[in-house]
């Protein structure tokens, strides 16, 4: 969670004495525009922020059943948040979440706890995030339209050959490649979420081994889901990030994003570590991509270990819910899923193959909790080894990042395809 930001946003406001002017407001940032939301000491401590007033700054509405009910519905985007005065608990889409504070009513005006705006809202997905140095909340959108400009196909299409007059038969897996000129309508529609592993306080891996001057996974996979992001965009996909800073998401809440926006695929991108007991640790190479199901190796367990590891920086979170492989054995829905997962981790490693210089590792299978919650085909790449020297530099490199992301997307593209065809009777 943001909480060293929303602490300091608490010291900040609290810092008024009980005789002095009200507190200062809430600052929001919608784009070049920065609006003020009215704040109020809340009875029980800590701070309260008017509901209304940040509804309207983040672009949403509150609605009330009634002039004199205690019942109101914060709607943010794509979320709604009902809840009531004199409770502290918010209903979400059916689920039942604990506030740190009470919701309260002062002057006629609802007033939410600091945290439902600094810490909640960005966790539900609603386009919100906090920005800890400026102690600034700021809205933006993680959907992106897909851009149809004529340099952005010109640029996609370039070094694709014509397409025939009659379709192809399908390519084999390791020729991944598809022309994004014959995109048909039901592709464009699709949406493919891309989450960058780690972020804020989860530093994630931090090599290479042996050398000074370390680089941190966090910062690996943001620049890269950012090339991705493009590269689907050039090829008429609708991207959704689970992420477009620095900050932190909780593993849970990132599948939880990709089903509130009704995406088609979840990619979740990592970089990955050596273990030190290795006998070379530094020189571990190659690349490896993961679905969901019960690992059976001994390093399949180490890698699910090492990235499920970031849920002690949830500081609130359940670490005992959500056990990846007692849900799947209880919902016959994500099995299906599964064996989808499973074809689309083939195509992006075959995909891989054409342009990485370390080894293929293989697709392979493990408990991470960042794919439990995603009802849809979902894997997780793990893009190089960040503890080689040679790998850290080539996956910080921006323009092999756009390589790499630009094979990744016609796997995508190549997927999504073969299942239009399946869904469509075609194939």
């Amino acid at each position: 969670m943001m909480l060293l930001g929303a602490l300091a946003l608490t010291l900040q406001l609290s810092a008024v004495a009980p005789s002095l002017p009200p507190l200062p407001p809430l600052m929001v940032r919608a784009g070049d525009r920065l609006q003020s939301v009215p704040t109020l000491r809340h009875p029980d401590g800590g701070i309260g922020v008017r509901a209304d007033a940040l509804a309207q700054a983040l672009g949403g509405q509150v609605v009330t059943q009634s002039a004199g009910s205690a019942r109101f519905r914060l709607e943010v985007g794509t979320t709604g948040m009902d809840l009531e005065a004199g409770n502290a608990l918010v209903v979400v889409g059916g689920d039942t979440i604990p506030l740190r504070a009470g919701v309260f009513r002062r002057g006629g005006q609802f007033y939410v706890p600091l945290a439902l705006a600094t810490e909640l809202l960005p966790r539900l997905g609603a386009g919100v995030l906090f920005d800890q140095e400026k102690a600034e909340l700021r809205r933006f959108s993680t959907v992106t339209a897909a851009r149809r400009t004529p340099t952005t196909r010109a640029r996609a299409e370039t070094p694709r050959a014509p397409a025939p007059s009659t379709p192809a038969p399908p390519a084999p897996a390791d020729n991944v490649r598809s022309a994004p000129a014959n995109r048909s309508a039901a592709l464009r529609q699709r949406v493919v979420v891309v989450d960058a592993g780690h972020g804020g306080p989860d530093n994630g891996m931090s090599g290479p081994i042996g050398v000074p001057k370390k680089v941190f996974e966090k910062n690996i996979t943001l620049s890269f889901a950012k090339q991705l992001r493009a590269a689907l965009e050039q090829r008429e996909i609708q991207v959704v990030m689970t992420r477009t800073t620095d900050t932190l998401i909780a593993l849970g809440d990132r599948g939880r994003m990709a089903n509130q926006a009704k995406a088609d695929l979840f990619l979740s991108v990592h970089v990955n570590a050596a273990n030190p007991r290795w006998t070379n640790p530094g020189g571990a190479r190659g690349f490896e991509t993961y679905f969901l199901a019960e690992a059976k190796t001994e390093d399949e367990r180490r890698v699910a270990a090492m990235e499920n590891e970031a849920i002690r920086f949830e500081t609130d979170a359940d670490v005992t819910r959500d056990d990846p492989l007692g849900f799947i054995m209880r919902d016959m829905a994500q099995n299906e899923h599964l064996r989808e997962s499973g074809r689309l981790a083939e195509l992006l490693q075959a995909g891989m193959k054409q342009v990485h210089p370390g080894p293929s590792r293989g697709v392979k299978q493990a408990g991470f909790r960042v794919l439990v919650t995603a009802f849809m085909p979902a894997v997780l790449v793990e893009i190089g080894f960040g503890t080689n020297k040679l790998e850290a530099q080539y996956m910080t490199d921006i323009e092999r990042q756009r390589e790499l992301a630009s094979t990744l997307a016609d796997a995508v593209v190549r997927y999504l395809e073969q299942y239009e065809r399946k869904v469509g009777g075609g194939g």
